[in-house]
């Protein structure tokens, strides 16, 4: 059997500044383009049988820039839905709330459509992301499945994959323009190699 493939997109504005963007969708800066390009050599020599990104226009783009071909679009990669806490900042957050975590407290509401989600919700979406992709990861299925997304749902994604709460994704600290990598030890499921740049 293949891997499981995580690439965070390269950098944006809001990501460099540690603002939260979740539907805003921002294209890559300059230095997030170059960050996409440099993870070619990384997957160049993988078996990659599926890749599947976020609808979103900075996760299509590092997609292509990394060299990925076939790419679809699976819109429960969307990144988390921060409500009321788009574009704001962690710091700027604390400072009404004091010791807010993310994994732990979810979000503010938002707008109508975009009225936030809590971590379990992310994890029911992540939930239902490795169950379209179950049968490409089971034993005896030859070739790699990437998934192209953002930082906050990969991690809480990781965490599923793991049999741990969407709250442990916590524990997964995911930079722009990075390859992961899980795989199985004994049939169940391990990390491999975790947010990795050139020659993950």
């Amino acid at each position: 059997m293949g891997e499981l493939l995580l690439i965070r997109h390269g950098e944006t504005a809001w990501s460099r500044d540690g603002r939260h963007t979740s539907w805003t969708d921002l294209p890559l800066t300059g230095h997030g383009e170059r960050e996409a390009e440099s993870l070619r050599p990384a997957l160049e020599g993988r078996d990659i049988a599926l890749v599947l990104t976020s609808p979103l226009a900075r996760a299509v783009r590092t997609a292509e820039l990394a060299g990925l071909k076939g790419a679809e679009t699976e819109p429960d990669l969307r990144e988390w839905d921060y409500g009321g806490y788009e574009g704001v900042t962690t710091a700027a957050i604390q400072r009404d709330r004091p010791g807010w975590f993310l994994f732990d407290d979810g979000v503010a509401p938002g707008p109508p459509e975009h009225p936030g989600e809590s971590p379990a919700e992310v994890g029911a979406r992540a939930d239902r992301v490795l169950a379209r992709i179950a049968s490409r990861l089971a034993d005896g299925v030859p070739g790699d499945v990437a998934l192209v997304a953002h930082g906050h749902f990969l991690r809480v994604l990781t965490a599923r994959r793991l049999g741990l709460p969407p709250s442990a994704g916590a524990l997964f600290r995911l930079d722009t323009a990075t390859v992961s990598r899980i795989g199985t030890e004994h049939g169940r499921p391990a990390l491999v190699a975790w947010n990795g740049r050139v020659g993950a």
